[in-house]
């Protein structure tokens, strides 16, 4: 009797202890999970000069001014004077996950350094959202620029090498910018297709041009000139949205080429960020449940919440040994929740009260 007595007592202990592990174990990867959630901002460099008044503290307290104002223009359509009153160092230092110097040296009397710069995307969404501002999701996108400048008075069409904008659009890009341009190659056949609807233009689907290439989203570009005033008529096309806006601007010696095309990229990214708008004021509770044996699928959706910016948070709500129970927080609807799991790995299945994972 006493023996059997030990053995219940060891088990019940080794139950306890495995139980325990457990804990600790799923409360420690979901920690790191949302430490890993953070927007980070490569390769910064910083520099000052190398004198008696040197003070390196100030290098790193530019080096957060400078990535917290990349991180804002890539997620959100603030700029100029909203930014200034964004950028505030005592906020700023709040929203700081982590830093790195990843590179110092002096050259020719100078400090040269290279920073890392994390934020966490949770208090920068609240910080924001006390603004009144609504971050987008940085989504990176490839499509195709056709510009073409038509001369009103003189009947002329300008394309590719004749067009100053083809030939100079993608000398420069910033590196809070999203949208990545391709041109298309001079080709005889595509200025005979202009011509030939040239009385037409705004109508006109260039769909010929188009479909020689295997992208699926566009911006056709025409400028149409009359002396030093310019109409520039978009027809932009993200993910199948189109997009059609007007913008006229004088191009004289105060506006220069390197000025025009620097405000059509900030008009294009402005509408590219306005598409993928995460609007932080709706808050979904959503209960997931998935195996508490199964690690390997605990992991994976683990990764995949940290990826979707949409989730604002998540947890463990409860654990036992048949289920871990996620409480997850997310900034859209049910639809774009599943919607998000529907080209994965991961099947969600949405029958009951408490959603769960395959």
């Amino acid at each position: 009797m006493i023996n059997i007595f030990k053995k219940k007592s060891k088990f019940n202990i080794s139950f306890y202890i495995l139980f325990l592990f457990f804990i600790i174990f799923f409360i420690k990867f979901s920690t790191e999970g949302v430490k890993a959630n953070t927007y980070k901002v490569l390769d910064l460099e910083v520099s000052q000069s190398y004198d008696k008044d040197f003070n390196k503290e100030e290098v790193i307290n530019l080096a957060f001014k400078k990535a917290f104002e990349e991180l804002i223009l890539r997620i959100t359509t603030t700029n100029g004077e909203e930014l200034n009153n964004l950028t505030n160092l005592k906020t700023i230092y709040g929203l700081i996950e982590s830093f790195s110097i990843i590179d110092e040296k002096f050259i020719d009397n100078r400090y040269i350094s290279k920073f890392e710069v994390e934020f966490s995307k949770k208090e920068l969404f609240k910080y924001l959202e006390k603004k009144n501002i609504f971050p987008s999701i940085p989504k990176e996108k490839t499509l195709l620029l056709i510009p073409i400048l038509i001369n009103n008075e003189k009947k002329q069409i300008l394309m590719f090498s004749e067009n100053p904008l083809y030939t100079n659009w993608n000398k420069s890009k910033k590196k809070h910018h999203l949208l990545n341009y391709i041109l298309p190659n001079e080709d005889i056949e595509d200025i005979n297709f202009i011509k030939k609807n040239i009385d037409n233009i705004e109508e006109y689907n260039f769909n010929e041009i188009i479909s020689k290439y295997e992208i699926e989203d566009y911006i056709i570009l025409i400028l149409f000139q009359k002396n030093n005033i310019f109409n520039a008529l978009t027809k932009s096309n993200f993910n199948g949205k189109v997009i059609i806006s007007n913008k006229k601007f004088d191009w004289n010696e105060n506006q220069t080429l390197e000025n025009i095309i620097n405000k059509l990229k900030l008009d294009f990214e402005n509408q590219w960020k306005k598409l993928n708008i995460i609007n932080v004021s709706i808050k979904l509770p959503i209960t997931l449940s998935v195996n508490s044996k199964n690690y390997k699928l605990i992991e994976k959706l683990e990764i995949k919440l940290n990826s979707l910016d949409l989730v604002s948070s998540f947890y463990i709500n409860t654990l036992d040994n048949n289920k871990l129970i996620y409480k997850i927080i997310y900034n859209s609807t049910p639809d774009k929740f599943i919607n998000e799991f529907s080209s994965d790995s991961i099947k969600l299945d949405t029958s009951k009260s408490i959603w769960s994972i395959e």
